[in-house]
């Protein structure tokens, strides 16, 4: 059962382990030393792995079933990363391209997350207001995912800061945990309701 302790602790054992895997990756700066497809590639990687594991672990199934979804909402508050990529753009360290357009799109995700967190809604509308939400969050990160990949492929200049520390944990942990999470959420919407 997904509320057990070994799960429990099972679950913060795999998260703590990846997020220390992917720190000590981002030290060792592998993602500025792949070719640019490969980054991309890692994050849809890591995407597959944890949305098959909601479909294959029980236990993990059931846990992020039950939970209300408002705490899976919590997760994408971490969107407003979006203030640091516009600041980056400012000082000359990211390009236009990527930081305007996805740091809007990240706030206003964000934003709208968290209205659908605190708002007092009645559960019929706040469920309408997730779906609308997930998609529009869904979208999001696909414009993120293709931008981040066509200036990547472009060599554009100012994209390698998103190779190093503290930005090569979006695509080694943070989006792909974002993009498992809009699925997850699809998943859990399309389910009769009882």
């Amino acid at each position: 059962m997904g509320s057990s302790p070994l799960f429990q602790a099972g679950l913060r054992i795999g998260l703590f382990s990846w997020i220390l895997l992917a720190i000590w990756a981002g030290r060792q700066e592998w993602l500025g030393r792949m070719p640019p497809p490969a980054i991309p590639a890692l994050v849809l990687t890591l995407t597959t792995l944890l949305f098959m594991a909601y479909r294959r672990i029980t236990a993990l199934r059931e846990w992020l079933d039950q939970i209300d979804l408002r705490w899976i909402l919590a997760l994408h508050l971490t969107r407003f990363v979006g203030f640091y990529f516009i600041w980056l753009h400012h000082r000359g360290l990211m390009p236009e391209a990527f930081a305007i357009p996805v740091g809007i799109g990240d706030i206003v995700t964000a934003a709208l997350a968290g209205l659908i967190i605190m708002l007092p809604l009645a559960p019929a509308t706040r469920l309408r207001a997730i779906t609308i939400w997930n998609m529009i969050g869904m979208m999001d990160m696909i414009f993120v995912l293709l931008t981040a990949a066509r200036l990547a492929l472009s060599h554009a200049p100012g994209m390698q800061v998103m190779t190093y520390l503290p930005l090569s944990l979006l695509p080694t942990f943070l989006v792909p945990l974002i993009i498992a999470s809009h699925l997850v959420i699809f998943v859990r919407l399309a389910k009769p309701r009882t």
